[in-house]
């Protein structure tokens, strides 16, 4: 394989290894599809959640959230109150392969967009995390995927050469700002591709059925 060998396997969180969506919570409280679309695009937006992954106190940005919306003021906040209700637990498959990785001798590393307090709340609930050697969270960072600078943190942090370094993502403009900086990444769709993927970079997973 040219180039150098690959020595570290860096895993987002939600969306690879823990099932996180706020569709999980809010299924049970809005029942109409168009609704929950509605609320989930122009209420609780993907924007306005960003500011949570940057280090917004969620549940001041809920209240504040809510003035604007009373008459929503409980759905919005269910954001901060029962977030653990977004997560429905590890992705079995993906943590196979995280634990595959370790056996194999290689460390792993984590990078995601995450608030601060629910990161502290999941790495106590979830054992996987004890396979990993750091974590790089957005919501200690102040700074968030895709911006390159928390790349760049992942880097300097522990001391990683960009090209001996993969990176797992299921978000596309993730994976297109980490080969900007010369990162290996790898687009998650299934543990069986992404065991694929990570063969060919040369790191020693074993196949398994499904």
């Amino acid at each position: 394989m040219a180039g150098p060998t690959v020595t570290t396997v860096v895993f987002d969180i939600g969306g690879v290894l823990l099932d996180w969506n706020p569709r999980h919570l809010y299924r049970k409280l809005i029942a109409d599809p168009a609704e929950l679309a509605q609320f989930l695009t122009q209420v609780c937006s993907p924007r306005w959640h960003l500011a949570h992954d940057l280090g917004a106190d969620t549940e001041q940005s809920c209240r504040e959230l809510a003035a604007r919306h009373p008459g929503q003021a409980d759905l919005i906040m269910a954001w901060s109150r029962r977030s653990e209700e977004m997560v429905t637990g590890q992705i079995d498959e993906a943590v196979e392969v995280l634990a595959d990785v370790r056996a194999a001798g290689l460390p792993a590393l984590a990078l995601s967009n995450m608030e601060a307090d629910k990161f502290l709340l999941r790495r106590d609930k979830f054992a996987f995390f004890g396979m990993l050697g750091g974590c790089v969270i957005s919501g200690i960072e102040g700074v968030a995927k895709p911006d390159r600078e928390i790349f760049e943190i992942l880097l300097d942090r522990y001391g990683l050469e960009p090209a001996a370094t993969v990176f797992i993502d299921d978000t596309a403009a993730n994976i297109a700002a980490a080969r900007a900086i010369g990162i290996h990444a790898i687009e998650y769709s299934g543990a069986g591709q992404l065991r694929r993927d990570l063969r060919e970079l040369g790191v020693p997973v074993a196949g398994r059925p499904g």
